[in-house]
């Protein structure tokens, strides 16, 4: 990536950053610090645009441009956890057969996550249904508005 632009919209969880080009983004922060602004860089507009559609009930499935996850196996987990549905919930464990791995690999996976609420890893909780931790924002405190928001917008319930 050569030239990065910056956006930053308020949220009902604070504020959110987008960082990227006009090819993709580089990276989504929660709780950034900074004046409100829109960005000029094409992929960094539309995921502006897409996080405000979906903070506003309007948007379940985001179609960005993001960076590439630096190994085949790396794509191959963050597809998998794009995969959990909007307003869905799965535990570590659950998600982690699913993809043939660990549930400790999962929690490292989301934990890393340069693209939280784009790369839904809010959606995976612990055994039983706790919340767990998250890396982005408040922590528990954000995740819990995350999932509530989609409950509420789907009609689901967790786990």
């Amino acid at each position: 990536m050569y030239a990065r632009d910056h956006a930053l919209i308020a949220t009902p969880i604070g504020t959110v950053a987008v960082e990227g080009d006009d090819a993709q983004v580089a990276a989504v922060r929660i709780g950034e610090a900074g004046p409100v602004t829109k960005g000029s860089a094409a992929a960094v507009r539309t995921a502006i645009e897409q996080l405000e559609q979906w903070f506003a009930g309007e948007r379940r499935v985001f179609d960005v441009a993001m960076a590439a996850p630096a190994t085949l196996r790396g794509a191959e987990l963050r597809d998998g956890l794009v995969a959990v549905g909007y307003g869905e919930t799965l535990s570590y464990g659950t998600l982690a057969r699913t993809l043939r791995s660990s549930p400790r690999a999962i929690g490292q996976l989301c934990a890393r996550n340069p693209f939280p609420i784009l790369v839904p890893c809010h959606r995976i909780l612990g055994s039983g249904g706790a919340l767990g931790a998250y890396s982005a924002g408040d922590g528990p405190k954000t995740k819990s508005w995350l999932v509530e928001h989609e409950r509420q917008h789907s009609r689901r319930t967790l786990l």
